[in-house]
């Protein structure tokens, strides 16, 4: 079970939280990228830059690419030490077998082990695709739950036992440290940590500035290949969309199955392949976002949000808000709800399913 991380939103006139980007040779110029136009998009109400990212590697200059050109990475092990925020992207160099080099350094240089190692113990630490080969080798993720892309996934598993592996997600959080699975799946985990400090609206703003959508549900287990296809139209799909336009209603696992004309154990097994959530775990999710958004867009009464995202009542959209959350509703539109926001508040980051 992963434990709720405090962060504290940025104060009028703070400057912006430090997004530093661990590269190694063989990096991924796509991952490197989502980092920086993801966290340097999003702005505040006045405009500002609410993130600072910069580019380090074990020794400042040229660091090789898994494409045709090099980079010219400007910062040292030093941008590390004031680093709010630390990203480890995948890289595909090869030792001299010509297997995959998880540690991607140069001889003499600092280990992985040795870089992390500077990083300050409040700061989070967050990996995309098989980065999470570089936090694992060096400690941080033993007891924790992570995830890698599936492809690697029995890779890692024989590598680092220690780890709480779950491949079927697209992202995970253990108190201060996230992983993510593919590429893509790095956009989702950035805007996730950006929609955890500064709430929906800055998110999905990041979203469309950049054309990805703003929340994917589901895990990576529906881009495992399959041995054996499954039939055209045979899908929860249209059951996930009926449900987003009646969350406000009692939403049984019969209703959602006749929506897939599936029998309840069929669609449950199909949802939990395509999704990688139970139906319940699933409509819990789409109900806190609706939530959410309710609090942050619109001043209406928390019991009327929790008649809106299908909670009933206002004690029950305060329970799962507390459990999902860690704090109130009220707590929440204080910090992201219309009128003042940014104040110098603490946020509790909610845990990933």
């Amino acid at each position: 079970m992963t434990t709720p991380a405090s962060i504290a939103t940025a104060a009028p006139g703070a400057r912006p939280h430090r997004v530093t980007v661990l590269v190694r040779d063989g990096v991924m110029p796509l991952e490197l990228g989502a980092v920086h136009q993801l966290f340097g998009t999003a702005r505040g109400p006045g405009g500002e830059r609410l993130y600072e990212v910069r580019t380090c590697a074990a020794v400042p200059g040229r660091v090789r690419s898994d494409a045709d050109f090099a980079l010219d990475v400007p910062h040292g092990p030093e941008a590390l030490v004031d680093a709010d925020t630390v990203v480890v992207p995948a890289s595909h160099a090869l030792d001299d077998t010509g297997a995959p080099d998880e540690e991607g350094v140069a001889p003499g240089q600092s280990s992985l082990a040795e870089l992390l190692g500077q990083v300050r113990p409040d700061a989070r630490i967050a990996s995309i695709c098989t980065g999470a080969f570089a936090l694992a080798r060096a400690g941080l993720l033993d007891g924790r739950r992570a995830t890698t892309h599936w492809m690697s996934a029995e890779r890692f598993r024989r590598a680092f036992p220690a780890v709480e592996l779950d491949p079927d997600v697209l992202f995970t959080e253990d108190g201060r440290v996230f992983t993510s699975a593919g590429e893509a799946a790095g956009i989702d985990l950035c805007l996730h940590l950006i929609r955890s400090d500064h709430g929906a609206a800055v998110a999905n703003d990041v979203a469309r500035r950049t054309v990805v959508p703003p929340f994917r549900d589901g895990g990576q287990a529906q881009f495992v290949d399959a041995p054996v296809p499954e039939p055209a139209g045979d899908h929860t799909g249209t059951a996930r969309s009926w449900a987003l336009e009646h969350l406000d209603e009692p939403l049984s696992l019969d209703r959602l199955a006749r929506q897939s004309s599936m029998s309840t154990r069929t669609f449950t097994r199909r949802f939990r392949r395509e999704v990688g959530l139970s139906p319940g775990e699933w409509l819990l999710q789409q109900r806190l976002l609706r939530a959410r958004d309710l609090l942050e867009r619109s001043d209406l009464p928390v019991d009327a949000v929790a008649g809106r995202a299908g909670f009933g009542t206002g004690a029950s959209l305060r329970q799962h808000f507390a459990r999902a959350l860690g704090v109130s509703p009220a707590a929440y539109r204080a910090t992201f709800g219309p009128g003042p926001r940014h104040q110098n508040v603490t946020q509790v980051v909610p845990r990933v399913p």
